[in-house]
């Protein structure tokens, strides 16, 4: 080896030297500092069969067939009781431990803002929304009321008379999404006949059986009624119209209410998460929100495939904690 040939390999390895020293850059680092090492358990707060234990499913199938990780399995286990409490609590024994999840529900603000979880959801930080889910408002195919306008105006003339149906608690996602827009359209709402159902199935069925006048519902639950023409669609509580079989389904916003109640589903992580188990379960959800197989499983239930990182979402939570103390506090149900 010739004297400049030596000198030349001196400088590329200083160099080689020097580079190796530099840390690494954030994304890297954020990527590469915590990773699943061993089984991840999925709490899901609620039975089998409804669309948050479908969702959380579809989430635990996706990590896995993405090969998202690290070579480790999720193990979805439904804990049911006390309005999702139970899954928190569960939780909340996991501090600082990554390999903890929970379903996050818009559901689990209004229980815990009504007292019906006893639970503090603001400790378990959201670290994703996936779903956007829609709320809507049915009848009988015989009822006299064809429209958001005539349930209005019934209830404006008779608060009491119309009983609705809502699920799985007053005060809950189901009853503010009729409540905060039959408010606006003033309505007294603190005066309506409310009952509350175990599930929006059991809500329904009584809605069937003429035990109910009125059910408030996310739309999977009704959609197979609608369609086979013993339910009539009146509102959609999102704030435009949907895609699929609720295309034709007007908004409150269309028929002159200005109001609109959207519900979200996602996972929220185990008290004092680290910005760097935040930063792997971001990162891993995102990539699991852009998968066509996830995107049929939302559709095809009727809901919207999204995606918000735990900076948003974490923005949501606070926005939706004030707004929903404010609406509840007015039904009388603030802390009950």
């Amino acid at each position: 080896m010739t004297r400049p040939q030596r000198t030349r390999r001196r400088h590329v390895v200083a160099l080689l030297c020097a580079l190796a020293a530099l840390p690494a850059a954030p994304a890297l680092q954020a990527q590469t500092a915590w990773q699943p090492s061993e089984r991840i358990t999925y709490l899901i707060g609620v039975a089998p069969g409804g669309t948050v234990d479908l969702y959380a499913r579809g989430v635990k199938d996706q990590l896995e067939a993405l090969k998202l990780v690290h070579g480790q399995t999720v193990l979805p286990e439904n804990r049911v009781g006390a309005g999702g409490a139970l899954a928190l609590q569960a939780l909340a024994q996991k501090p600082g431990d990554g390999h903890w999840l929970a379903t996050f529900h818009t559901g689990a603000i209004a229980g815990a803002v009504t007292g019906l979880i006893k639970a503090d959801v603001r400790q378990f930080p959201p670290v994703a929304m996936l779903v956007e889910e829609t709320s809507v408002v049915v009848v009988r195919a015989d009822s006299p009321l064809k429209s958001a306008a005539d349930l209005v105006a019934a209830l404006r003339a008779q608060p009491a008379a119309q009983r609705i149906a809502v699920a799985p608690a007053l005060g809950q996602n189901t009853h503010l999404a009729i409540a905060k827009p039959l408010k606006v359209a003033g309505v007294a709402v603190d005066k309506l006949t409310i009952a509350p159902f175990r599930s929006s199935g059991e809500s329904v069925n009584a809605l069937l059986g003429g035990h109910v006048d009125v059910v408030s519902a996310t739309a999977p639950v009704v959609m197979p009624h609608v369609q086979a023409g013993k339910l009539r669609l009146l509102a959609s509580a999102a704030p435009e119209r949907g895609t699929g079989p609720l295309a034709e389904v007007k908004t409150w916003r269309e028929q002159g209410v200005a109001a609109d109640y959207v519900s979200y589903n996602g996972v929220m992580l185990a008290p004092k998460a680290t910005p760097q188990q935040q930063a792997f379960w971001e990162a891993a959800l995102q990539r699991v929100s852009q998968s066509p197989e996830w995107i049929a499983l939302v559709e095809k239930s009727g809901n919207k495939a999204i995606f918000r990182g735990h900076e948003a979402s974490q923005k949501y939570f606070e926005a939706e904690w004030k707004a929903t103390t404010e609406l509840v506090t007015e039904l009388g149900l603030a802390g009950k």
